[in-house]
């Protein structure tokens, strides 16, 4: 491991290195190749960041209601892909960071108890949601009409309670996270996040999963920015 935190966990800065030379016995600087030095982000960032995975994702869920209410196809492998990384990313590996990590350090601490207590509960309702999305996210489904009101459902209902837990999450339980663990816990908590994304997705898993975001997004016409500006 090269640091505390991954290269994804890093921004570079350019430095520059001052060398010698003996030739005629004279000292003069020279300009090197940009030093690449680190600098840290804190965990509740990074789970910030991979939120913003999660939020790229409710976009696509609600691509695909806007199709289905005005009866327009769409290629149902995209929501199931989509749907996957919610599953892998989202629920196998995010969550289980803050169940691992942070809920109970919170409950040891006696702070924030009731809202961990919900946003517990929120994850295990949450996977139960995905498992129908994942299910029905198929052309048989979309062709059996109380099948596709029961994915259009799946969807509005992670979509409502998605968008009020990762804003309760970035604005009340991260920031008061370092209030709770030494600096030296926190600190190593960075291992311990690295450790799992790497056995579960290799190096730069963040940045594969942006990709793959990316590839679902391109497929349903929505990957440009520009196209959400209004006139």
């Amino acid at each position: 491991m090269k640091s505390s935190y991954s290269s994804r966990r890093a921004f570079l800065r350019s430095g520059i290195i001052v060398g010698t030379s003996a030739v005629t016995g004279l000292s003069f600087a020279v300009t090197a190749e940009p030093e690449k030095k680190e600098e840290e982000v804190a965990p509740p960032e990074d789970l910030m960041r991979e939120h913003g995975v999660l939020k790229r994702v409710l976009l696509v869920y609600g691509e695909v209601l806007r199709r289905m209410d005005a009866k327009q196809d769409f290629p149902p492998e995209a929501l199931a892909d989509a749907a996957g990384i919610i599953r892998s990313f989202i629920e196998d590996y995010h969550e289980k960071l803050e169940e691992d990590f942070l809920f109970p350090r919170f409950e040891k601490a006696h702070q924030l108890v009731d809202l961990v207590r919900v946003l517990r509960d929120q994850h295990q309702a949450g996977r139960r949601v995905t498992d129908v999305t994942m299910r029905l996210a198929n052309w048989g489904s979309l062709k059996n009409a109380s099948e596709r009101v029961r994915l259009a459902d799946s969807m509005r209902q992670f979509i409502r309670m998605y968008n009020p837990h990762e804003a309760r999450e970035d604005t009340v339980l991260f920031p008061a996270f370092h209030k709770i663990v030494t600096p030296h816990e926190f600190d190593a908590l960075g291992e311990d996040f690295e450790k799992k994304e790497n056995e579960l997705f290799g190096e730069d898993g963040f940045e594969k999963m942006v990709d793959k975001v990316a590839g679902i997004e391109k497929r349903l016409g929505i990957y440009d920015l520009s196209q959400f500006t209004p006139a």
